[in-house]
C-alpha cells in the first residue's frame, strides 16, 4: 500500500480483521506512520514484487510517487486517488490499472466500493475479490460518472454526517440537552438505514408510510420536500463535490504529462 492514512487505514483495518496476515502487507509511508503490528512500513516502494499494489495516498502526490512505480509490474495496481483517471496510470506502470472509490464504513465491512476497469479480467476479478470484505462492491461501466459516483458514495458519509449532526443541533435549538439529541439523532439514523436496506421499496416510500396524513410528520416533510428544497441542496452539494474531483483529474493528467 502506498500511504494508508484514514481511508487507507480503514480499508487496512478491515483485511487484517478479515483474515488476511499482517505480514503479507507492506506500507509505504515517507513519515513511518504507525501501522498496525506486523505490517512492513518502509519509506519508498522497494524493488521487490508484488502481486498487488494499493495506490492510497493523496492525489496530489502522484507526481512524487509515479517515478518510483515505472519499475514495477504487478498483476494489479488499484488505486483509490479521487480525480486521478485510469488513462493517466496506465501511463506511469506496465501493470493492469483497477480504480476504485471506497467510503469510510468500509472500516467495519459496511462499506460502498465503486470499480472500474478490468472488469471480467482476471486483474479486475483480483481487485473485486480484496474489496469484498470491505461492503458493497459496484462496477461503474462509464468512468465520466466515477466523479460523481466518489461525490455520492466516497463524500456521502460527511454528507449523512453533517445531515445527522444537524438534527441534532436542531433538537437543542428547540429545547433538547445536546448530548440527548445527539444519541437520538444517531441512534435514530442508524435504525432507519438498517430498515431501508432490508427493505424491498425505496426509502421515499418508507418516508411516506412514516407520515400519516395531516400528522407531524408529515408537516415536517412539507418543510423539506418545499419546493423540493432538500433535493436541491443535495443535488448542488454532489455537483460542488463532482466539480472538484473532475479538476483532480485534471491536475492529475497534467502532473502525469510532465
Amino acid at each position: 500500500m502506498v500511504g494508508a492514512g484514514n481511508m487507507g487505514g480503514a480499508m487496512l483495518a478491515r483485511w487484517l480483521a478479515s483474515g488476511v496476515a499482517a505480514e503479507r502487507v507492506t506500507v509505504v509511508s515517507p513519515s513511518r506512520r504507525t501501522q498496525p503490528i506486523g505490517v512492513r512500513v518502509v519509506e519508498v516502494i522497494p524493488a521487490e514484487p508484488f502481486d498487488t499494489v494499493v495506490l492510497a495516498c493523496k492525489p496530489q502526490q502522484l507526481a512524487t510517487v509515479a517515478p518510483t512505480l515505472h519499475g514495477h509490474a504487478p498483476r494489479v495496481l488499484l488505486s483509490i486517488l479521487a480525480g486521478v483517471e485510469v488513462a493517466t496510470l496506465t501511463a506511469l506502470t506496465r501493470a493492469p490499472v483497477v480504480r476504485a472509490m471506497p467510503n469510510l464504513p468500509v472500516a467495519i465491512g459496511k462499506g460502498v466500493v465503486a470499480l472500474h476497469g478490468g472488469r471480467g479480467t482476471e486483474p479486475g476479478e483480483r481487485a473485486a475479490a480484496l474489496m469484498t470484505p470491505l461492503g458493497l462492491v459496484e462496477w461503474i461501466g462509464d468512468e465520466r460518472l466515477f466523479d460523481l459516483v466518489t461525490a455520492l458514495a466516497g463524500s456521502g458519509p460527511a454528507f449523512l454526517y453533517r445531515f445527522v449532526d444537524a438534527m441534532a443541533r436542531a433538537g437543542e435549538a428547540l429545547g433538547l440537552p445536546f448530548d440527548q439529541a445527539a444519541r437520538l439523532a444517531l441512534a435514530t439514523t442508524a435504525g432507519a438505514a438498517a430498515l431501508a436496506a432490508g427493505s424491498d421499496v425505496r426509502p421515499g416510500v418508507l418516508a411516506d408510510r412514516v407520515a400519516s396524513p395531516g400528522g407531524s410528520t408529515r408537516e415536517g416533510l412539507n418543510v423539506l420536500d418545499d419546493d423540493d428544497a432538500l433535493m436541491r441542496l443535495l443535488t448542488g452539494t454532489l455537483a460542488a463535490a463532482a466539480r472538484r474531483n473532475g479538476e483532480m483529474a485534471a491536475a492529475a493528467r497534467k502532473a502525469g504529462s510532465g
